[in-house]
């Protein structure tokens, strides 16, 4: 047995447990308490398991899985971006670069280089897997909302251009879901959890 190896590879598991303590803006459903990343990230890999004959091609679900299970730890140093930031972007931070080459860094280096290829491959978001695995981290924050009479949507008013805007790219891993959630976000227009651009 390489005891260095175990050792890294030990100390990366320590170090991801820190990711339960990183708060997201979004509610449990039915529910006044945040969701942490660790939530996040188990909630997303289930719904991969058991929404992945809805996407729009073939997808290798164990690599689903691992994207969706690692590609939010870089947040462990950066901390959580509000998905309808206006200032921050969401996507490909420096931060966040930095954070994938320390966190992922503790592991032995072979393992490491894979963690860092899976989570570049979600960033990037141009393989099949990666695009469902966008799919399900949009999808989500749009159920919780729902389910929590318009959530972030009415705490932060976000306006129903933004929320498509940030949400549609789950179009292009899965119609299906699209339609389902782009009903949810019409069903929140209609009840005023969002307002579109005439209404504010």
């Amino acid at each position: 047995m390489n005891s260095d190896k175990l050792l890294q590879q030990v100390a990366f598991i320590h170090e991801i447990d820190k990711l339960k303590y990183i708060q997201r803006k979004t509610r449990l459903f039915n529910s006044d308490r945040r969701e942490n990343d660790a939530e996040h990230s188990w909630h997303l890999a289930l719904m991969a398991l058991t929404l992945a004959e809805h996407a729009n091609e073939p997808v290798d679900t164990l690599k689903v899985l691992k994207m969706l299970l690692i590609h939010d730890l870089v947040e462990i140093d950066s901390g959580d971006v509000f998905l309808y930031d206006t200032i921050i972007n969401h996507d490909n931070t420096v931060a966040e670069r930095k954070a994938a080459e320390r966190i992922f860094g503790l592991l032995p280096e072979k393992q490491a280089k894979e963690f860092i290829a899976i989570w570049e491959e979600f960033e990037t978001g141009d393989t099949p897997e990666a695009r469902f695995a966008h799919s399900m981290d949009r999808f989500e924050p749009i159920l919780q909302n729902a389910s929590n009479q318009g959530g972030t949507w009415t705490e932060y008013n976000v306006p129903y251009d933004t929320v498509i805007q940030k949400t549609r790219k789950i179009e292009h891993g899965s119609a299906v879901i699209w339609d389902f959630a782009e009903k949810l976000i019409d069903d929140g227009v209609d009840k005023g959890y969002i307002k579109k651009t005439g209404d504010l």
